[in-house]
């Protein structure tokens, strides 16, 4: 369903597993991110009430689950981390296409969107089937689940929104850098690392 080129290896969850603070940590900013990104999308195109509306109610979703895992944090008497760069969203944020049209750039942001709810379901999936801890395993199931969601509003959007640009065809283009780009992560307790 999610079209990605490469999984995740299942033992990556062992590494996760190893660290939950830390796993948990980079998470929890990851939501932030989410959050933020949904916001940026309505601040720069406002004009597409549908738009405003569903990415309004995914803000707070992102928002309702950094909470959980910040709630998650502090029931397991852990410490938040400090936010850290996120080296595959750095990578992802470089292949976006900044110099065409306005409708470019916003198509791009929309799929730059859809690719990280993809690997974050895909990443859920594995953590929610190979981790012991059945209380996190339940709760990355069900993120992965919203995550999916998610993935398919932006793409749709995507699709709707596009005047200037074959969605499929930079989509595919979207999954192919992915699949190189995955191929160097997957070593450390992080999300998409």
């Amino acid at each position: 369903m999610l079209g990605l080129k490469l999984l995740t290896d299942p033992r990556w969850a062992n590494i996760a597993e190893s660290n939950l603070e830390e796993i948990l940590s980079d998470h929890a900013w990851c939501e932030q991110k989410a959050a933020t990104n949904a916001i940026t999308l309505i601040t720069q195109n406002s004009e597409h009430q549908e738009l405003v509306d569903e990415l309004t109610a995914i803000a707070i979703e992102e928002m309702q689950h950094f909470q959980m895992v910040i709630n998650i944090i502090k029931e397991r008497g852990y410490t938040l981390s400090r936010e850290r760069k996120d080296d595959y969203v750095g990578r992802l944020v470089k292949f976006s296409k900044k110099d065409g049209s306005r409708n470019q750039a916003f198509i791009d942001r929309l799929l730059f969107a859809a690719m990280i709810e993809a690997r974050s379901c895909e990443r859920f999936r594995v953590l929610s089937l190979n981790i012991k801890d059945k209380e996190l395993a339940k709760f990355y199931h069900e993120l992965m689940v919203s995550e999916a969601g998610h993935y398919t509003t932006f793409l749709n959007f995507a699709r709707k929104y596009s005047t200037d640009v074959d969605v499929e065809k930079r989509w595919k283009e979207w999954l192919d850098f992915e699949g190189e780009l995955i191929q160097s992560f997957g070593t450390k307790e992080a999300i998409h690392g």
